[in-house]
């Protein structure tokens, strides 16, 4: 569904309940397509606040290791 702009603003509501039952919602301006309305989604993975509580800490020290950051160094042209 393509909508304007004056007619998106007095029908969001409408609009998103369109958007999140997967309808492809366009709103345009002046006849040319400007935005798409989504449902906004978590990243691949994540579950919401503190999903990454439960990473291990050696992980975590792992990334900041000196070999790490030498690697890294040099990629950026350091």
């Amino acid at each position: 569904m393509q909508v304007n702009m004056l007619e998106a603003k007095s029908q969001l509501s409408k609009l998103v309940k369109a958007a999140l039952a997967g309808e492809e919602v366009i709103i345009a301006s002046h006849g040319k397509a400007q935005v798409r309305l989504v449902p906004c989604s978590l990243a691949a993975g994540l579950e919401g606040h503190g999903a990454l509580a439960g990473i291990a800490a050696e992980l975590a020290d792992a990334a900041f290791a000196e070999d790490v950051e030498r690697q890294v160094s040099q990629l950026m042209g350091g």
